[in-house]
């Protein structure tokens, strides 16, 4: 085995209470690729830190192979004593480090160097931070959620860079693709120890559920061993029970060895309050175009939101998916086009920014609004620390301030606030940043059964891939394109991914094998999702105008309604005509519909 490059040993750290660390191992050789992963408030950021020698545990041993380096990327990157994002990426070089390299990856990652840090947008930020780890080429980097308020053609391009380099990583993140296409080996930080399989992400889920299914049946077993040795002590024979002294020993340690134990955290609970439900249209935008300083941001862009659609926008940043989104849920006013709303919406929001939690605040504060100890929760109201424990809050955090909170539990409590809210239809703006696997899996399942309609902006692969029925995307020039299905079928429907410069530029074509001269070809048409949804729906819409027809013209077949009762004469003769219409404009859709897809199945 290769001699390792970082090595703890016996790790121990305690910040007052129960450790936070106590015995960790981390030991990562050349070339190892590591994924850290655990609980949020487990300590992996504390590890990282830890490794990266920034702080000091209060046991324990680190070792650093001599002459490695080592180069640590922070959730939250310092940028207070840079003057631009050139000099803050080269304050990371080492001596013998060429400052070119500088220069060169901020370029491949769309920045130019000149940005003044404070004027940096989230991605920009993480961008730069990416690049001052990366210039130097170190022996070993030490990622924490390096995928953070990236999109997506960033992701990818980081894998590729990542997968092509010989450097050692260390890697905590919530993106579960990006965890699987990279790492080798996982170390798992749980209740303050660590377990390591020689395999990478992909196999660790499967692995800690057969741990914590073992670990419950032994404390199953242990349960019935302290029963059994109680009736003993209880109904044994007197005489047996005052001499056997060792027996009488060990049922005190296996009483102390249950109260000693730490049981896993338990899964949050989330659940939306849901308002009644809106109208079965909840968005039809019609041709909607938006402009910012001349530049088109959403050019002749047409689609209808069903309820219970779960929509996900995604693409590079900068190209307008907040925006679409405002347009979309009326917060922005289109330049041309129509936007129509359906009747009875509520609206609850989640915004990617954290800017509207005040640091100074505590989180009783920032769920109550700083009114009390309840919290009001769709039309229940709540004690603040009852619904806390359902987003893993300890009661005693109820007086923590915001700025001492970790990443993922600041982003639990953004759930937490906007999911008090009744509403029908949910607009999320990356809501996966900086949750825990564990949450991550919540978070799935409360949106599997949420009953109303979701706008989702994400740049995590498999998040999208399990959650949304439908993807839009950029296509240039302020064109959206919509398609069914999740992330990756909307790549293979496409044909080629969102890969785009950060800046908005296209990417570089890509090399193909030479081919005979052919005029151009419009791209092949496909099937939107709102054709798709309409030719799977039309049917059952079709049957039920029939038998509304049907049972129209049975009323009107009675001789004597029309002397009898006038007015009841007229309503059903004008509902006739109109559901005769209306099924007829429908059979004409249907028809057209399926002759498209006819001739694309054919094409």
């Amino acid at each position: 085995m290769a001699a390792p490059l970082v090595q703890l040993k016996d790790i121990a750290l305690t910040f007052g209470g129960t450790p936070l660390l106590d015995g960790v191992e981390l030991t990562v050789a050349a070339g190892e690729r590591v994924a850290l992963v655990g609980r949020n408030g487990s300590g992996k950021s504390t590890l990282l830190r830890i490794a990266a020698g920034l702080v000091e545990a209060d046991r324990g041993t680190r070792f650093v192979q001599p002459g490695a380096t080592i180069r640590y990327l922070p959730q939250e990157p310092d940028f207070s004593d840079a003057k631009s994002v050139l000099g803050y990426v080269q304050a990371g070089l080492g001596p013998a480090d060429v400052p070119h390299q500088a220069s060169a990856l901020l370029r491949e990652l769309g920045l130019t160097g000149d940005e003044a840090p404070a004027t940096l947008s989230g991605g920009e930020a993480r961008r730069a931070a990416i690049a001052r780890v990366l210039a130097p080429q170190p022996d070993i980097l030490l990622l924490d959620e390096p995928t953070n308020h990236l999109d997506l053609p960033t992701i990818e391009w980081l894998e590729r860079t990542l997968g092509a380099m010989r450097t050692a990583l260390v890697v905590i993140s919530h993106d579960r693709r990006f965890l699987a296409n990279l790492t080798r080996a996982t170390v798992w930080l749980d209740r303050g120890a660590t377990r390591r399989i020689e395999r990478g992400f992909a196999a660790f889920e499967a692995w800690r559920d057969e741990v914590l299914a073992e670990e419950e049946t032994a404390q199953h077993k242990l349960d019935r061993k302290i029963v059994a040795e109680e009736h003993w002590l209880r109904y044994g024979v007197t005489a047996r029970r005052k001499r056997n002294v060792r027996r009488l020993g060990a049922l005190q340690a296996l009483r102390q060895a249950r109260r000693d134990f730490r049981a896993s955290a338990g899964q949050a609970t989330l659940a939306a309050a849901e308002a009644e439900a809106s109208g079965a249209l909840v968005i039809e935008a019609d041709k909607i175009a938006k402009s910012f300083d001349g530049r088109t941001i959403v050019a002749n862009f047409t689609t209808r939101v069903r309820r219970g659609d779960r929509i996900g926008i995604v693409g590079p940043n900068g190209t307008g998916k907040t925006t679409l989104i405002n347009l979309l849920t009326g917060a922005l006013a289109p330049d041309a086009g129509t936007i129509r709303l359906g009747a009875n919406l509520a609206v609850a929001s989640l915004e990617q920014r954290r800017d509207s939690l005040e640091a100074s605040a505590t989180v009783a504060e920032t769920l109550t609004g700083g009114r009390g100890d309840h919290v009001t929760v769709g039309s229940e109201r709540r004690h603040v620390i009852g619904y806390m424990k359902d987003f893993l809050f300890a009661p005693e955090q109820a007086r923590t301030p915001l700025s001492v909170l970790s990443g993922g539990e600041r982003g639990r409590l953004m759930l937490a606030r906007a999911l008090a809210k009744p509403s029908n239809l949910l607009v999320l703006d990356e809501p996966t940043n900086d949750l825990d696997l564990e949450t991550l899996d919540v978070l799935e399942d409360m949106l599997g059964d949420y009953a109303g309609t979701i706008l989702l902006i994400s740049h995590d692969r498999d998040f999208l891939d399990r959650v949304v029925n439908a993807v839009i995307v950029p296509e240039g020039g302020g064109c959206w394109a919509e398609y069914a299905g999740g992330y990756t079928d909307m790549l293979a429907q496409r044909g080629e991914d969102i890969a785009r410069a950060a800046t908005g530029k296209a990417a570089p074509p890509r090399p193909t094998k030479p081919e005979p001269a052919r005029a151009a070809t419009a791209p092949r048409r496909r099937l939107s999702f709102n054709e798709k949804y309409a030719l799977e729906t039309l049917p059952g819409e079709i049957a039920a105008l029939q038998d509304k027809i049907q049972a129209a013209q049975q009323k009107l077949a009675d001789p004597g309604l029309y002397a009898r009762d006038r007015n009841a004469f007229d309503d059903i003769s004008a509902t006739l005509v109109a559901a005769q219409a209306e099924l007829a404009a429908a059979e004409d859709r249907w028809l057209e519909l399926e002759i498209l897809r006819e001739t694309i199945d054919g094409a």
